[in-house]
């Protein structure tokens, strides 16, 4: 008889067992949110969203700033060329007033050294030239700066965080994987943020450089032209 209940309880103990493993695994696994991943990479994440912000607003001003100065100029030189060949210097200057661009304020410098040694002209004309540039590229060099800090930070997050867990480890004198494995998912996090803000940061950085160096070879084409016309016989 005693035999008998010991079985029934070691069989009730079993299905019980079975029981509370079935109602864990019917449990649904919590979803990771990509917002709750953010909030959970910690103090790291500040300076990260602060370098996110800063290369946006300098993408976005620098490309519309060198849109707007690479208007369609394929008439330019040509009237140029007939206002200068007519004489008409007054006519060509208020031609390049009114056009605003770095392009027409560089050969508007050189209309006005006609009359000058052609190496004066090219040296003003040359001296506008790297000013415009120089416009042109202000502020894109801290896109590679964030390009190149944002992922070493992110780093920084992470080796941070590896510290801390093991720290506490060390308190505890015990390892716990669970620990472990959660403190280090949510400490990648920042290595993965830095990754991708360095990653964005550098395509637009090296979208703005390829937008003024074709600003650049236009202009140095254009001024090529200037100074060949000044050269003509007969100006």
């Amino acid at each position: 008889m005693i035999t008998l209940l010991t079985i029934q309880d070691t069989s009730k103990a079993l299905q019980d067992t079975l029981n509370a493993a079935n109602s864990n695994l019917s449990q649904p696994t919590p979803e990771l949110h990509f917002i709750d991943l953010l909030f959970k990479g910690g103090w790291v994440m500040i300076p990260l969203a602060f370098l996110a912000f800063l290369a946006l607003i300098i993408f976005v001003e620098r490309y519309l700033t060198i849109r707007k100065s690479t208007k369609d100029e394929s008439n330019l030189m040509l009237q140029i060329r007939q206002y200068i060949q007519s004489g008409n210097l007054e006519g060509a200057t208020a031609l390049l007033r009114n056009n605003n661009s770095p392009l027409s304020r560089m050969l508007q410098k050189g209309l006005k050294r006609i009359g000058r040694p052609i190496k004066d002209i090219e040296g003003a004309i040359e001296n506008v030239g790297k000013l415009e540039v120089s416009k042109l590229e202000k502020n894109i060099s801290i896109l590679g700066i964030v390009a190149g800090i944002a992922p070493m930070l992110g780093f920084v997050g992470t080796i941070v965080g590896v510290i801390t867990i093991f720290h506490q480890v060390s308190i505890k004198g015990a390892i716990e994987i669970g620990t472990i494995s959660g403190g280090l998912y949510t400490k990648m996090i920042t290595s993965a943020t830095g990754l991708i803000i360095g990653i964005i940061a550098y395509v637009l950085y090296h979208i703005l450089n390829i937008m003024v160096e074709k600003i650049i070879l236009k202009m140095e084409t254009d001024a090529i032209d200037f100074i060949d016309l000044l050269e003509e016989p007969g100006k």
